[in-house]
């Protein structure tokens, strides 16, 4: 089976990574899996293709003569000084070269395809610099099935359509990919919403489809998605609030929280307002931003979350509680 596109283009990249020197388009094809069955003029294609997305990456490939003293056939290679990615804080493009390395490096054939591809360096008399694999060795993993699909929708402007973690449809012009602690976030326009939005790639429900033809937005210039990315994120809790989680309920509040108790089970302190509370609940200390927001996401999960502290927080959650509640009886005296 010929192997695929990402797998191809990241051969590609190692071929001319590791070569440490200018390679002819027919040492290209000999060492790259992926262009040894095509015809000459699908590999011309094909090589052109691949050199287009892998500078759309932001990945330089530098043209030059590769015989000093026949310089009528220009030669290719990566310089690992350009290439190299930072541990952390990967921008739109550098989170788009390693999501293919660490997609594809998993497979017993990438590795085979990739000895192949020294193994016909070596052969053509070109000792490959080994130690370059190492900017390419992924510390982010990208796992997430939704991955592929944003990256190339990112590649080809194309807008998507996925359902994600409160079950909503999200309808999305993507303009990049980046990761943060492990885990990988796409950022675009919302355009049911009409506003900058950011994703959490694990969050998405299904797999992202494609809604539109190829090229039909345009990425705003210039692009800063790290300003971005930073501005769009959740801000730092700065404040700690306990509120009582019936068991089972609401993960995500619990996940980001510490239990401190459960009510009705004998363990732990209780205090006087978590006293009065039914059993089956767990008592748990949950960081915050701001009221506003975090009482909205409280409201959300009804009767399952109570607030035991601080007061103006479970002020805010009532007052909201109140004013559905009143909404709901206006539409029902209405009918």
């Amino acid at each position: 089976m010929a192997p695929r596109k990402t797998e191809r283009i990241l051969n590609l990249t190692i071929c001319l990574l590791v070569s440490g020197r200018y390679l002819s388009r027919s040492r290209i094809r000999e060492a790259v899996d992926g262009y040894h069955d095509l015809t000459d003029a699908a590999f011309e294609r094909t090589f052109e293709r691949d050199k287009d997305e892998l500078r759309a990456l932001g990945i330089p490939i530098e043209v030059g003569s590769y015989d000093p003293l026949f310089d009528d056939e220009p030669g290719y290679r990566i310089l690992p000084s350009e290439f190299e990615l930072p541990a952390i804080d990967l921008d739109a493009e550098e989170a788009a070269v390693v999501g293919v390395a660490a997609r594809v490096w998993q497979h017993a054939s990438m590795a085979e395809s990739t000895s192949s591809a020294l193994a016909k360096l070596r052969a053509a008399g070109i000792e490959p610099d080994a130690s370059q694999l190492a900017s390419l060795e992924p510390s982010v993993q990208a796992r997430e099935p939704a991955f592929e699909p944003l990256w190339t929708a990112v590649l080809a402007r194309t807008r998507v359509s996925f359902t994600y973690r409160d079950h909503s449809v999200r309808t999305l012009e993507p303009w990049g990919l980046t990761a943060s602690k492990g885990r990988w976030y796409v950022i675009g326009w919302d355009v049911d919403r009409r506003a900058e939005r950011m994703f959490k790639l694990s969050r998405i429900l299904d797999l992202p489809r494609r809604v539109s033809r190829a090229g039909a937005y345009d990425v705003p210039e210039p692009l800063d998605l790290r300003r971005l990315a930073r501005s769009l994120a959740p801000p730092e809790p700065t404040a700690s609030a306990t509120l009582a989680i019936r068991r089972g309920k609401a993960p995500t509040l619990r996940r980001r929280g510490t239990v401190r108790s459960s009510t009705g089970s004998g363990h732990g302190p209780s205090t006087s307002s978590e006293r009065g509370l039914p059993s089956g609940f767990e008592v748990v200390a949950v960081g915050y931003s701001e009221i506003p927001p975090f009482a909205e996401e409280v409201c959300r999960h009804a009767a399952d979350v109570v607030v035991l502290d601080p007061p103006e927080l479970r002020q805010a959650v009532i007052h909201r509680l109140r004013a559905v509640a009143e909404t709901a009886d206006q539409r029902v005296g209405a009918a």
